[in-house]
């Protein structure tokens, strides 16, 4: 059976993880914290693993669609071998975390082996999109 590797990462650190054929998943169109002044201060310093920033992103409309897509295309990957997966967000710390976390998740609860790198988590926050 295969082993499903799951990486975050964030596009704005220009470090893109390398897999042949890896299941791209692309969180940008879900709700980010730093880009929420209802949430900005509240949220930004944590990450997608910590339970508040999770329900957040998992909240937006579109965020289980889009995971259960995700979750279909790695299974109809399984086999032998290692199945890659590229969960991207712009900065690599909220919302591609919380995604690749859940869907992690997901897999584990269906009995499947599940590794996962978050690439950027620890690396600062990038300054707003468009600033210099």
């Amino acid at each position: 059976m295969s082993t499903v590797v799951i990486t975050s990462y964030g596009l704005g650190h220009h470090d893109t993880p390398q897999a042949l054929r890896p299941v791209i998943v692309n969180t940008l169109p879900l709700r980010n914290p730093p880009a929420d002044p209802a949430v900005r201060e509240r949220l930004t310093r944590l990450t997608g693993r910590d339970p508040a920033v999770r329900a957040y992103v998992l909240a937006t409309p579109g965020a289980q669609q889009l995971i259960a897509q995700a979750v279909d295309r790695i299974r109809q990957r399984l086999g032998p071998g290692q199945v890659d997966v590229h969960v991207y967000c712009r900065g690599g710390r909220h919302r591609s975390v919380a995604v690749a976390e859940e869907i992690a998740s997901r897999l584990r609860a269906q009995g499947i082996t599940v590794d996962v790198v978050h690439r950027h988590i620890t690396r600062p926050l990038l300054p707003p999109k468009g600033a210099q």
